[in-house]
């Protein structure tokens, strides 16, 4: 999930700094039917568009960019785990850790639409695998008040749906739940939102969203207590 603004830093600058508080709200684990609040520093920092670091991309590279696309990579952190005390059904399940992720990712731009493509790959041995992800946004100012959405998708391989839907016979036996098989398969389709408001030239507020519907295996698994899949962002940046 990433952030758009609604302010510039001025063209002769190389670096553009914005930093400020924000909080984060998400699934306890992936398919819970409970919601948890993070606060956390949110940053949005960048060189000559070449170096960057904003949000959960804490360091990233545009290998190829222009005015309307860019190409390159970022480690990425995202906050999807799961522990035996998140839930009472939990209990004989293996917790599944977070970490950072490899991030490869395209986005070209016309006129007020933006398609955008990225994969995950897990580099931590946490087990979440694969996934890839394509949206679509349209964008548009309203006075001070820029807003960008669209639809997207996400598709995950067989060791990410394993790791975090799947049961096996032996974890089918410690916990008392079905035994459950997955394979590669799309994870989920959601909708983006993202607002920007630009409260003076150097403050600015933001507020972004995906909900989603969990498919296929992470649907159908017996972890899934519900399949409304929410993440959302709001924060509050200083434009230096």
């Amino acid at each position: 999930m990433g952030f758009a603004h609604a302010d510039e830093t001025p063209a002769d600058s190389d670096w553009k700094i914005s930093v400020g508080p924000g909080v984060y709200l998400f699934p306890k684990f992936p398919g819970s039917s409970q919601l948890q609040v993070l606060p956390f520093l949110v940053q949005d920092i960048s060189w000559r568009d070449r170096l960057f670091s904003q949000g959960p991309d804490v360091l990233g590279v545009n290998v190829l960019r222009s005015e309307n696309y860019h190409v390159g990579m970022s480690m990425s952190f995202d906050f999807q785990s799961r522990s035996s005390s998140d839930d009472a059904r939990l209990r004989g399940l293996p917790d599944v850790h977070y970490g950072p992720k490899l991030r490869l990712f395209a986005d070209y731009t016309w006129w007020a639409f933006t398609g955008a493509a990225a994969v995950y790959q897990d580099i931590a041995g946490t087990g979440q695998g694969l996934t890839a992800m394509g949206d679509l946004f349209i964008s548009a100012p309203v006075g001070n008040l820029l807003l960008s959405m669209g639809p997207g998708l996400t598709w995950a391989n067989a060791t990410y749906t394993r790791t975090l839907f799947g049961i096996s016979p032996q974890e089918s036996a410690a916990s008392g739940l079905p035994h459950y098989d997955t394979a590669s398969g799309l994870r989920d389709v959601h909708f983006n939102v993202n607002a920007t408001y630009k409260i003076s030239p150097h403050w600015s507020a933001n507020v972004a969203a995906v909900v989603g519907r969990l498919e296929r295996y992470a649907a159908g698994s017996p972890i899934t207590e519900r399949r409304l899949d929410l993440n959302s962002m709001a924060s509050v940046l200083y434009r230096f």
